[in-house]
């Protein structure tokens, strides 16, 4: 069986698949520490090596995935703000256990030294 033939059907297969982009769990990470933020506030907080271009296709990959949601404001100038979706909530808890084990391999790391 193929790893597409297992999306939809193997939870660990599934959420890989989802969650492919090199910043998605941080994007998650900083979406889940407010209700709503806009985009130029979350470039800001992302590595300096966050394009435009690249947290704009991670948020709308994140979008059509349905673990976030875009909030459009008819306003000028415009507005739009990101937010985490009642799916993309959902995994806070994953995000709280993966923030433990990355902790964990942080100290396991500085006594390897």
């Amino acid at each position: 069986m193929s790893k597409k033939e297992l999306f939809g059907l193997c939870p660990y297969v599934t959420s890989q698949k989802i969650l492919t982009g090199k910043w998605s769990i941080y994007i998650i990470y900083l979406l889940s520490q407010e209700p709503s933020i806009r985009f130029n506030e979350l470039q800001r907080r992302m590595p300096e090596e966050m394009t435009h271009t690249t947290l704009s296709r991670q948020l709308k990959t994140l979008e059509e995935e349905g673990l976030i949601e875009r909030i459009e404001h008819s306003q000028i100038p415009p507005k739009v703000e990101y937010s985490l979706s009642e799916i993309g909530r959902k995994f806070e808890i994953v995000l709280k256990a993966l923030g433990e084990w990355g902790n964990e391999y942080i100290t396991y790391l500085r006594e390897k030294e």
